[in-house]
């Protein structure tokens, strides 16, 4: 497994527990890093995409809400809506990255972390948001 997406995959689980928890950000980082050892890159590309998806939460939010068909951003499962979050954050703030790597990334950890439903849903939801940061 290549490191952004390791990167991904513990971003989530920080989200996860902000989202769960209510704790900040910071005391999350500080939890987790006690108990979590891994390689500077990785663990700077994974605050990078936390502290930039609860940094820009409230716009991510709308532009999800607006492309989530019939689904209040409380009804969806917190995996999913965290997932969403994250991608979102990469698609429309981070140049660095293609769109479409963010939306194949999300979608493989949704395969693994979520639902089998949950995929074809993030799915739909990303596109719409790519296609609306390209135009």
């Amino acid at each position: 497994m290549g490191k952004r997406r390791i990167a991904r995959e513990l971003a989530l689980k920080i989200l996860y527990q902000v989202e769960i928890s209510g704790s900040p950000l910071e005391s999350v980082f500080t939890d987790f890093w006690e108990n979590h050892v891994y390689q500077s890159e990785i663990r700077g590309f994974t605050e990078s995409l936390a502290k930039g998806a609860v940094e820009h939460r409230e716009d991510i939010d709308k532009k999800i809400s607006t492309y989530a068909d019939n689904w209040d951003m409380s009804r969806m499962a917190i995996i999913d809506r965290v997932l969403l979050r994250l991608a979102a954050y990469e698609i429309q703030y981070r140049d660095d990255i293609p769109h479409a790597v963010s939306i194949n990334e999300a979608l493989e950890i949704a395969k693994k972390y979520s639902t089998g439903e949950s995929s074809r849903f993030i799915n739909g939801v990303l596109d719409r948001v790519a296609k609306e940061q390209k135009g």
